[in-house]
């Protein structure tokens, strides 16, 4: 912890450090800012009952960073970007040109990919932003629009998810660490302060040995996922002596990580976007006069309505995504390929095919554990839920992973600028 606060200290003494930092808290106020403009003609009061009752859009707020509860002009947040980014990486598994271009070309591909995925984001956020007024316009939160009105707000809303867009690679580019990932992350620490008043105001004192279970259970999940977030499963790698000239290369041996949550929170993201659609349909259809729509939109809801269902087909696709995902970012075949072309190998095995089976053997083993973790830690605030009864007590889903990945990822960044100052 002191060695944390020392790296602080000399990141706020460095000037150029302290312009990043003040670029990035800055940017943040900007993001708070526009979020708390809402768009016109909304009723309050339905919009929080709305959210209240409803799991999957409270989670999709936590994307929005708050925006969406509040329908504010920025309620997509950088949800669209993200969708377009994930189906870029998609892509590459179809295409071998995408895959070429993001992997084999260096910085000037990765910048044609990303440019790929702000292009993709306008035709997401214009189509996202006409479903969600219509759906939210059926449900009665947003008064009847004329179509003037529905276009403008589309427009609005559809330009301050692009505004987001611009702001976090702003941050990303000028400020330190991802900038989408901090805007996300601001979103969810704003609405902390409202939480904790919603437990103080409904303090009882006969729950206080609930309140200490619960402090301790909300440790031991942030350890735990600060633990899994962390690890990484070591194969020893051992580069062959060459000799040129008088002088013998190689011969260092090191190790090649393989991290136990390979995929990040990109399976959670997976898993929410299929369980949206039920919903999204059964809303659509219920407005039909058709009995048989009506009675489909009916079944739908009760379905996914219920919390063991939808707690179950949560946790099932968070595993399927996991493997999934990994499957798409990590390529056994090219990581052998690289430490052969580089005469590296891995003691006991054959370089090639048997180099590739033999990560990919390890990497199915590893991932079985981050899948579970993850899936188990999607799922905890439904349990959460249903075992103490209180919202307010409930810790552990998307928002803690994210919360975390981000810290500790600033706190690498910082550090390694501090480090690189200092040598």
């Amino acid at each position: 912890m002191s060695t944390l606060f020392q790296k602080l200290t000399l990141a706020i003494n460095d000037p150029t450090l302290r312009k990043r930092l003040l670029f990035v808290a800055g940017a943040l106020i900007v993001f708070r800012f526009l979020s708390a403009i809402p768009i016109p003609g909304i009723d309050a009061t339905r919009l929080a009952a709305f959210f209240s009752g409803n799991q999957f859009f409270g989670l999709l707020d936590i994307f929005s960073g708050g925006g969406l509860s509040h329908l504010s002009i920025v309620m997509l947040g950088v949800g669209p970007y993200i969708t377009a980014s994930i189906i870029m990486q998609l892509l590459t598994m179809m295409s071998p040109k995408l895959k070429a271009l993001y992997q084999e070309e260096g910085e000037a591909g990765r910048a044609r990919f990303a440019q790929y995925s702000r292009l993709i984001t306008v035709p997401l956020a214009l189509v996202q932003s006409f479903a969600f007024l219509t759906l939210l316009e059926r449900q009665g939160v947003v008064p009847a629009l004329s179509s003037f009105e529905t276009v403008a707000n589309i427009i609005i809303i559809t330009a301050g998810s692009l505004l987001l867009m611009w702001l976090g690679e702003l941050m990303t580019e000028f400020g330190i660490g991802n900038g989408t990932s901090l805007l996300i992350f601001a979103g969810i620490v704003a609405r902390l302060p409202q939480a904790t008043s919603q437990l103080l105001f409904s303090f009882d004192a006969s729950q206080v040995p609930l309140y200490l279970a619960f402090l301790a259970v909300a440790g031991a999940i942030v350890f735990g996922v600060v633990f899994v977030t962390e690890a990484e499963r070591p194969i020893p790698v051992t580069y062959a002596k060459r000799v040129r000239g008088n002088k013998v290369y190689g011969g260092v041996s090191t190790y090649l990580p393989l991290r136990v949550n390979q995929a990040g929170v990109i399976p959670i993201i997976f898993a929410l976007s299929i369980l949206l659609f039920p919903q999204m349909i059964a809303t659509f259809l219920s407005v039909f006069k058709s009995d048989i729509l009506v009675r489909i939109a009916s079944l739908l809801t009760t379905i996914f309505g219920n919390p063991w269902v939808y707690a179950a087909l949560y946790f099932f696709l968070v595993l399927l995504f996991t493997y999934f995902y990994t499957a798409v970012t990590f390529d056994p075949d090219q990581i052998s390929e690289n430490l052969q072309k580089n005469g590296a190998f891995i003691p006991g095995v054959r370089p090639g095919a048997s180099t590739s089976e033999h990560i990919s053997h390890i990497l199915t083993r590893i991932t079985l554990v981050g899948a579970v973790f993850l899936a188990c830690v999607a799922v905890l605030p439904l349990a959460m839920r249903g075992l103490t009864g209180n919202t307010s007590l409930a810790i552990g889903g998307t928002a803690l992973l994210i919360v975390v990945s981000v810290v500790l990822d600033f706190i690498k960044k910082i550090d390694a600028q501090v480090s690189m100052r200092e040598y």
